[in-house]
C-alpha cells in the first residue's frame, strides 16, 4: 500500500470511527490520524474508558472493518 492509498483509507475510515464514536472531535482525529494507540487514548479520554475497555472497542471495531491496515 502507497502512502496515496493509506491516506484515501484513513479518511474513509475517519468518517466510519466518527460514526460508532460520536464524541470524537475534528481535532481528536487530526491527532490519532491513523495511529490505533492514540484513538485507544481518545476513546479513553472522551468516554471515561478503563484502557482494557477502550482496547476491546477498538479490537471489536477492527472485526467490522477488517479492511483498514493501521
Amino acid at each position: 500500500m502507497n502512502r496515496d492509498e493509506a491516506g484515501g483509507n484513513w479518511k474513509q475510515f475517519k468518517g466510519k470511527m466518527k460514526e460508532k464514536w460520536g464524541k470524537l472531535t475534528d481535532d481528536d482525529m487530526t491527532v490519532i490520524e491513523g495511529k490505533r494507540d492514540q484513538l485507544v487514548g481518545k476513546i479513553q479520554e472522551r468516554y471515561g474508558y478503563a484502557k482494557d475497555e477502550a482496547e476491546k472497542e477498538v479490537s471489536d471495531w477492527e472485526t467490522q472493518n477488517h479492511d483498514y491496515r493501521w
